[in-house]
């Protein structure tokens, strides 16, 4: 059968960002960049993008376009005889379910708080009351179980009509729509009273307030953030490579997709931190800013329910972008797989995917009791450790060593993939860096974070 393909490079730029731009971006960046001091950690924050975020991007893309195979088969096509790499295109698989088994369930929390917003229920509340709505929700069993559902059936339906029909036609609306909704809601923020401080706090660079904190926790906050904000790890990125032809080098289309991704991640801060400033709002809130501490401000906010609507619209269009990449990512391997319709796919996997993420989506209620890192935490919190803290850098690490080691793909061989077509090219003289420098670093990364967890 031969194999899909994208439509457009548009296309290609926008799925791949889509499945990069998440939740990390508009919901973590802002309060990482509250609490760590503003505008120097945005700085740092770039510089490892571009020396380990990129590099690992262009690689998962140049083993799926040289392969033509999804992540549990791309390796077979590729890996000398005898070898073992294709066992982590399975733990690829794995990750990737893991990975919805949490997000659809925080997809399906940005759908409520959008339908809620839009229904004026958070209006006339008072701040604690904001607080226990949003409690209320988690452990609302049958809330919880409806949008979760809705993201699982719509994600998967959409990918079942194809590649460029379903999935490319749809991500290019959605993305090109949350960029313009982005735009309106930075503008309306900027402009508010008050909001003139916050923009200073994001945007000017302040040695007290990194001393404050300590430059060492600055700069492993912003190597953590790079490092995950692109989604890198369990092949969601190379299922988009094994869709495109080989008329531009990757490096050049890596760089245009991180771009996206840190141009949405710096909005979001421009959306949230005069709103923030104007409003006396603390913005180093944590996580609880996007649920709790928005719907205040915009309580407060003239014409507050229509910001506040178009905010968690756009965040349900962030999420839901990484849902579709990754969705097409299982529905590709499990074809592959068991030589399964594209429908047939897709059907199955439904029924998996809403039966994976019932503990997350009850974990707050029926499995409330459930506490894997003690108390505070839930199902999620596992979860997410699982994802975050060990598949996705033990994944990186398995990509870097395959591509730029005699014994995996090969570094002449990734190199000449990467730099066919048009576009910047990647130079030879990065070999070094990549084979001895980087695995240290993703190694000494991978575990600070766990040392963090468990510390």
């Amino acid at each position: 059968m031969e194999r899909e393909r994208l439509g457009s490079r548009l296309g290609f730029i926008l799925l791949s960002a889509g499945c990069a731009i998440g939740i990390g971006n508009v919901w973590k960046f802002p309060w990482m960049v509250g609490q760590n001091g503003g505008a120097i950690f945005v700085l740092i924050y770039l510089l490892f993008l571009a020396i380990f975020g990129i590099p690992i991007m262009v690689m998962e893309f140049a083993v799926g376009r040289a392969s033509q195979k999804s992540p549990v088969k791309m390796y077979q096509a590729l890996e000398p005889k005898g070898t073992k790499w294709h066992l982590h295109g399975y733990l690829c698989l794995i990750g990737n379910y893991i990975l919805m088994m949490f997000y659809t369930c925080v997809s399906g929390w940005m759908l409520n708080y959008f339908f809620s917003t839009a229904a004026g229920k958070f209006e006339g509340l008072a701040a604690n009351e904001v607080a226990t709505a949003f409690d209320n929700m988690l452990a609302n069993p049958f809330e919880q179980i409806l949008f979760m559902a809705i993201i699982v059936v719509s994600g998967f339906l959409i990918c079942s009509i194809g590649v460029q029909k379903g999935l490319e036609k749809v991500t290019k609306v959605m993305m090109l729509a949350l960029l313009a909704i982005m735009l309106i809601l930075a503008v309306n923020s900027i402009f508010l009273n008050g909001g003139e401080k916050g923009l200073a706090f994001y945007l000017t660079p302040s040695l007290q307030r990194v001393k404050e904190i300590g430059i060492g926790n600055v700069i492993t906050a912003a190597m953590t953030q790079a490092f995950f904000t692109l989604s890198l790890g369990c092949g969601a990125m190379a299922i988009f490579g094994s869709y495109i032809g080989k008329e531009r080098s990757l490096l050049g289309e890596a760089v245009n997709i991180g771009v996206l991704d840190t141009f949405v991640a710096f909005v979001s801060g421009l959306i949230i931190f005069p709103a923030a400033f104007a409003y006396n709002i603390e913005v180093d809130a944590g996580p609880s800013l996007i649920f709790i501490t928005l719907p205040n401000i915009f309580n407060n906010m003239p014409l507050g329910r229509l910001w506040g609507s178009l905010f968690f619209l756009f965040m349900t269009f962030a999420a839901f972008s990484t849902i579709l990449a990754v969705f097409e990512n299982i529905i590709a391997c499990t074809m592959e797989m068991f030589g399964w319709s594209r429908k047939k796919s897709s059907l199955i996997n439904i029924v998996s995917m809403f039966v994976l993420s019932l503990p997350c989506a009850l974990g707050n209620s029926l499995f409330a009791g459930f506490k894997p890192f003690g108390e505070g935490s839930v199902v999620l919190d596992l979860e997410d450790f699982i994802v975050s803290d060990l598949l996705l850098p033990i994944g990186s690490l398995v990509f870097l060593l395959f591509c730029v080691t005699k014994k995996g793909w090969g570094f002449d061989n990734f190199l000449n993939e990467v730099n066919t077509g048009k576009g910047i090219k990647l130079p030879k003289a990065l070999y070094g860096y990549l084979k001895f420098v980087l695995p240290v670093i993703i190694i000494i990364l991978a575990i600070s974070r766990i040392w963090a967890k468990f510390a």
